[in-house]
């Protein structure tokens, strides 16, 4: 949300009863960074520049230091030379409510936080699929409504309503595939299949937001693509993996035979023949909740680990991605470049995946993203251009990285804990977010002291995320037993033989679903 940079002060009535001369002399003139700007907030009494008007003066002859101030009641006038209409100049978010500038976006990621802690848990009880396609049709029906907001409180409470639908339908979509897919392909899914799309449609924002120009058609624009995902309630199936967690071996069935069937693969009869054991362990389990996250020491320590990993990535995502429109440059042209910026994070954190251990990725990738921005202090003044390409330099590292845990959090967890810790973690990367607009308006302290923070927060996370178990070429754990053997600081050689893994040839339901490719 860009600054109010172009908003003066409106004199609204007086203006018919002053001269040109005396309306531009009306405002007084403050000094922000070593440059004499117009106030934006306080004019000088109308009253008495009205009657030394009227007496035949004109500004040169008054010392207008002497004059008292007064707040714009009269309202502000806006430039129209960027954007045509936003939340800001239609409801007058500026001076004594410019706090709600930042806060208007931290409502929005506080809805994100209460979608990340509750949806995990809805979709591991009521099923993946259910789940994403209800939480679809909350973000469109409300980003819809959001277009006919009287007043910058109705529009808050939509927003937060849209970011609990949002980040609940991401969640979802991602573990749902997560859990169809296998192999190459859920790779290709969980890196490029998600992260990618979600790049193209970021990079799709600005140029919308460019052609268009008024908030209330743009959010029109963002709400209709949302239609087009009603037909695939008919193509999309549930996942045969939380089927089986949940003792429905007869339905996971059916959704393998008619994959299977598309493919041109034969299915046995009998797909999931459980031992007693496996039977006893999947249909007499208690649910999980958020608190198995941190029920045991060692699946306590990954879980608090992923949580400041994804805490900082989240902050400094969404940070840096919020700071474009204050960047040099053209505000449209700075979005799209954040955006493309994670065209090739994305393709890199793919490769990482199929070719590199997960610890090495994911700490190469923070540890880029936050020591680059160490070195913005050290840019002359006189090359703007070189800041800007150093923090998106820092965007690309912490887009990599973010793709990385995604797919990373993904494995390390069981199925029937999965979707939570999934959602749990993003919930809690949504602190790191809800901070974020506040988060880069540090620098009214000092300059670079938010690059400063980020930097350090990344490279903290950066080490911490070594001591996580690896996942590389491991099968998806389907109980917590098998997720608490996997080893730790123990690294990995770039061969291409599998690692020997305590429940590789145990899962009825991996080989399967690798065999059939859903």
């Amino acid at each position: 949300m860009k600054d109010y940079e172009e908003t003066t002060a409106f004199l609204g009535q007086w203006d018919a009863n002053l001269t040109d001369e005396w309306i531009k002399a009306s405002i007084p003139m403050k000094l922000v960074n070593g440059k004499q700007e117009l106030n934006k907030c306080w004019r000088y009494k109308i009253e008495v520049i009205q009657n030394l008007s009227a007496q035949g003066y004109n500004p040169q002859d008054v010392n207008l230091t002497d004059i008292s101030w007064e707040k714009c009641v009269d309202g502000w006038t806006y430039s129209k030379d960027i954007y045509q209409s936003t939340i800001v100049t239609e409801f007058d978010l500026v001076c004594d409510d410019e706090w709600k500038q930042p806060f208007t976006s931290t409502i929005y990621f506080l809805g994100v936080l209460c979608g990340s802690f509750f949806s995990g848990q809805i979709s591991d009880r009521f099923g993946r699929k259910p789940v994403l396609f209800i939480t679809m049709m909350v973000q469109t029906f409300f980003t819809f409504v959001q277009v006919f907001s009287p007043s910058w409180e109705v529009f808050s409470v939509l927003f937060f309503i849209v970011g609990l639908g949002q980040i609940s339908n991401y969640v979802a979509a991602f573990v749902l595939g997560s859990e169809i897919l296998s192999g190459a392909v859920r790779v290709f899914y969980s890196s490029l299949g998600v992260s990618l799309f979600f790049a193209i449609g970021y990079m799709m924002l600005p140029l919308i937001a460019f052609l268009i120009r008024n908030w209330r058609m743009v959010l029109i624009a963002l709400s209709l693509p949302g239609l087009i995902y009603i037909p695939l309630w008919w193509f999309i199936p549930e996942s045969p993996r939380w089927l089986i967690s949940q003792g429905r071996i007869e339905e996971a069935e059916a959704i393998v035979k008619e994959a299977a069937k598309r493919n041109k693969v034969t299915a046995p009869e009998v797909i999931f023949k459980e031992t007693e054991e496996e039977e006893r362990k999947v249909k007499g389990e208690e649910p999980k909740s958020v608190l198995d996250l941190v029920k045991t020491s060692n699946i306590r320590q990954t879980t608090l680990i992923l949580f400041l990993v994804w805490m900082t990535l989240s902050m400094g995502y969404f940070g840096l991605s919020l700071n474009t429109s204050r960047l040099h440059g053209d505000p449209f042209v700075n979005c799209f470049i954040s955006a493309a910026i994670e065209v090739p994070a994305y393709i890199c954190s793919w490769l990482s995946l199929r070719y590199l251990p997960r610890r090495l990725s994911c700490s190469a990738s923070m540890l880029l993203g936050g020591g680059v921005l160490f070195f913005i202090q050290l840019v002359p003044p006189n090359l703007p251009s070189l800041s800007v390409a150093l923090e998106m330099t820092g965007k690309f590292g912490l887009a990599m990285g973010t793709a990385l845990m995604f797919a990373y959090t993904g494995e390390l967890y069981p199925t029937v804990l999965r979707n939570t810790a999934v959602g749990s973690c993003a919930m809690v990367s949504r602190v790191g977010s809800a901070i974020a607009p506040y988060f880069i308006h540090l620098n009214v302290y000092h300059n670079y002291l938010p690059y400063i923070i980020l930097g350090c927060l990344c490279i903290l996370s950066s080490a911490t995320t070594l001591f996580l178990p690896e996942s590389f070429r491991c099968l998806l754990p389907e109980t917590i037993e098998q997720m608490q053997k996997r080893n730790r600081i123990e690294c990995l050689c770039f061969s291409e033989k599998e690692e020997t893994d305590p429940y590789k040839d145990t899962s009825a339901t991996t080989k399967v679903l690798q065999e059939v490719e859903l």
